[in-house]
């Protein structure tokens, strides 16, 4: 029993010492808790204080809100309905109850209202509408304009708009009118986008319709379009270095036969594949029944097509012998005219032959742009192509290869399959522009690259890469343009070999 006893614990302090030690570990207890409480409350009370500080500098940045709802009310509750209005205009049969305010944004109406015409004091005032291409249509959405922040506009009314427009004097409607016409044109309108461009001043807007008509005259032939074509518009294209000519300047002359016919038969409905075909049957039959022999352009059914046909590159036409003898046959073509050219083809051989004359050396953009000859193939897909320009260029035999997304030019002076007469100089040079592009459905510029006006030597079958093509620039079909200058403009400063 003492041993058991032995072993039990010592019994546990009195009472009081007890409750000391609890009492002292509960004041630890409380104090670490209170700590932390109160660390977390700083750190709550330094989040609330950034999110104050974050909630005063939302407060205090500006926002710009459109009340799209005031818009709407003004535009319906002033211009649509007209209330409080203090001037009525009157134009083509109708009236528009409208607000002075509103209508000195016109700079038309400024000057109405701050000078001392009479009408500045008029509650009613009668417009004289002088130009055609304004209706009440296109006042409603002009007038309408001033009451609102965003105008919708039609392609197929934006003449009359903009007609309207620039009348009253509405800068901003007259260049969303542009952007307009810049995004919609098209065979359907181009015509009609360039000639009321130049009318109301939009130069941006000729330009871009110039550019499109080169683009696609003769790589999406239209036969509404050839029609709608006038003299002048097809004088500058021609003329144009930039046209994109496809095959030869043969090919231009066949597309100026398919024009010329539109113009003076506008009633022909036909296929674009048979135009050529009828055009040249109309030339014969108005021959046979006239027994003419006077060349078309002499007539008076023909002299108003004479400036056009004058810008023809002849001396392209008449290197090949086959397209010679369409000109002669087709009698369109006054023949001093053709005389001429003969002389200068035959001086130029002449040049090159006796006096070595390798090609042009130094830059002459004015010469490249004037006389260089125009060329074009269509890639439908992708591959590998090669082609030649045939006819007499002076000894210079130039192969044009697209293959692995590179262009080549190669002189070629070995292989003759064609039997065309091939310079021997040891170096020939020309001078070259090169140009792809693809199209949309509408004839817009899907891509293009250019290499430039260049000057190029080279030497017997040598080769030359000149364009390296991104794969991701590119779509099909691919129209390719070139423009080649093979011989240096006559100089007046050449010796006399006489002397």
């Amino acid at each position: 029993m003492g041993s058991l006893g032995s072993s039990c614990q010592s019994p546990p302090e009195g009472p009081e010492e007890a409750g000391e030690g609890t009492s002292a570990c509960h004041k630890q207890n409380c104090e670490f808790k209170k700590r932390k409480r109160n660390a977390q409350c700083d750190c709550e009370r330094d989040d609330d204080d950034e999110e104050d500080d974050d909630d005063d500098a939302l407060l205090d940045t500006p926002r710009r809100q459109k009340l799209k709802s005031t818009s709407k009310y003004i535009y319906q509750t002033l211009f649509l309905n007209g209330e409080n209005s203090d001037i009525c205009i009157c134009a083509l049969g109708e009236k528009w109850n409208l607000h002075k305010v509103y209508l000195c944004q016109s700079g038309y109406f400024s000057s109405m209202f701050s000078g001392s015409w009479k009408e500045s004091n008029m509650v009613e005032i009668n417009l004289e509408i002088p130009d055609q291409n304004i209706d009440t249509e296109a006042l409603q959405v002009v007038f309408g304009s001033l009451y609102r922040d965003d105008v919708l506009i039609k392609p197929s009314r934006v003449i009359n708009i903009l007609a309207a427009a620039s009348m009253l004097q509405l800068d901003g409607l007259i260049q969303q009118c542009g952007e307009t016409m810049k995004e919609n044109i098209s065979a359907k309108t181009v015509c009609r986008y360039y000639a009321s461009a130049g009318i109301y001043g939009l130069n941006s807007i000729m330009k871009k319709s110039l550019e499109w008509l080169l683009s696609n005259l003769m790589t999406h032939q239209n036969v509404d379009l050839m029609k709608e074509i006038g003299v002048e518009v097809m004088e500058k294209l021609i003329q144009s270095s930039d046209l994109f000519v496809m095959q030869v300047e043969m090919d231009v002359y066949s597309t100026l036969k398919k024009w010329m016919f539109l113009q003076l038969n506008p009633s022909w409905d036909g296929p674009i594949k048979q135009l050529l075909a009828d055009a040249e049957a109309w030339l014969c039959k108005r021959r046979t029944d006239l027994c003419e022999r006077n060349p078309f352009l002499n007539t008076d059914e023909g002299v108003p097509f004479r400036s056009v046909f004058k810008c023809l590159r002849l001396q392209y036409i008449l290197n090949d012998l086959a397209s010679a003898r369409v000109l002669e046959r087709d009698n369109i073509l006054p023949s001093d005219w053709l005389t001429e050219m003969y002389k200068n083809q035959w001086i130029t051989m002449l040049r090159t032959e006796c006096e070595n004359d390798n090609g042009p050396q130094e830059s002459n953009k004015q010469e490249f742009e004037l006389n260089s000859m125009r060329c074009g193939r269509k890639l439908s897909k992708d591959g590998d192509y090669c082609w030649r320009w045939t006819g007499f260029n002076f000894g210079f035999d130039q192969l044009v290869t697209y293959t692995n997304r590179f262009i080549v030019f190669k002189r070629n002076t070995l292989s003759q399959p064609f039997g065309g007469a091939v310079s021997l100089q040891p170096q020939r040079h020309l001078a070259y522009r090169l140009r792809l592009a693809s199209f949309d459905s509408n004839g817009k510029l899907v891509c293009s690259r250019t290499t430039g006006y260049q000057l190029l030597s080279l030497e017997k079958d040598q080769e030359c890469v000149v364009m390296n093509l991104d794969s991701r620039l590119l779509s099909f079909p691919l129209y390719v343009c070139c423009n080649f200058l093979y011989t240096s403009p006559p100089s007046d400063n050449r010796p006399d070999s006489s002397e």
